[in-house]
């Protein structure tokens, strides 16, 4: 699966939206739609993000890895919002036929982890195009515009950015235990890819801690906090488009959850 966190060079509409636009839509939208309750209405939204990946010119090769992986988790949804959810039609009754029979499987269940299963692929579908339509030192410089802190900020981005570089050296960690003869992270049991996991995880730790403390070495050397303002090599300035984007994203938040609560 790729990186969560990468940047794919573009031209597209999204690709030259302010990164303030951006982080308020991926913020706004996400809260909207943990206040969807009807099925119909995520549904659209997913196919409206859908549509947004599709402008924005992503590999639908790297969208369809994200979905991919959410296969499991949204099984696991099903089964656990079916058995548990609180509804009163069944379907399966009793699930497990011992004595007077113990839980069922309800239609408001699955219904329900339809739902969950729908604002998930819309958001997994939403954060990636956000990060893969803005070089890192953009959405830093949008943060601090918004209001955030630049040191915070810069956390964040940091942070972000480290991702795509510690799954390189997992890869890196995983080849070098290949070439010392162990197979269990591919061919081996549960239990013994857990007790691989030392062999994984210690040098990981390792060479993290030494790049943490040399990124702090080099924050220091450049007085990195010492003033609460500063000034950057590039700048953003909103345009006439980013602010159509801007109002059409509260306005569809508020359609979205107004449609919802009527149906």
């Amino acid at each position: 699966m790729s990186s969560l966190i990468a940047y794919y060079p573009g031209n597209s509409l999204i690709h030259r939206l302010d990164p303030r636009v951006k982080i308020i839509f991926m913020v706004i939208i996400s809260t909207a739609l943990f206040m969807v309750n009807d099925i119909s209405v995520a549904l659209v939204v997913m196919l409206i993000m859908l549509a947004v990946w599709f402008i924005a010119r992503l590999p639908f090769s790297v969208l369809g890895g994200f979905i991919k992986v959410l296969v499991p988790i949204i099984g696991f949804l099903f089964i656990v919002q079916a058995i548990f959810y609180p509804g009163e039609t069944a379907l399966i009754k009793p699930l497990i036929p011992i004595g007077k029979g113990i839980g069922q499987v309800t239609l408001e269940g699955i219904l329900f982890a339809v739902l969950l299963s729908l604002r998930l692929i819309a958001m997994i579908i939403m954060f990636p195009m956000v990060s893969f339509t803005t070089p890192v030192q953009n959405f830093a410089l949008g943060m601090v515009k918004i209001g955030l802190p630049y040191t915070l900020a810069y956390t964040l981005t940091t942070a972000l950015n480290l991702v795509p570089i510690l799954q390189t050296e997992t890869s890196v960690i995983v080849d070098a235990q290949r070439l010392r003869a162990m197979q269990s992270f591919e061919k081996g049991k549960m239990i013994d890819k857990l007790k691989s996991y030392p062999a994984l995880v210690t040098p990981l730790v390792i060479g993290s801690m030494r790049r943490a403390q040399l990124m702090a070495v080099a924050m220091d050397s450049r007085a990195f906090g010492a003033t609460k303002s500063r000034t950057y090599l590039e700048d953003i300035s909103m345009r006439t488009v980013d602010w159509i984007i801007l109002i059409g994203t509260f306005v569809f938040a508020i359609a979205i959850v107004v449609v919802s609560s009527v149906l």
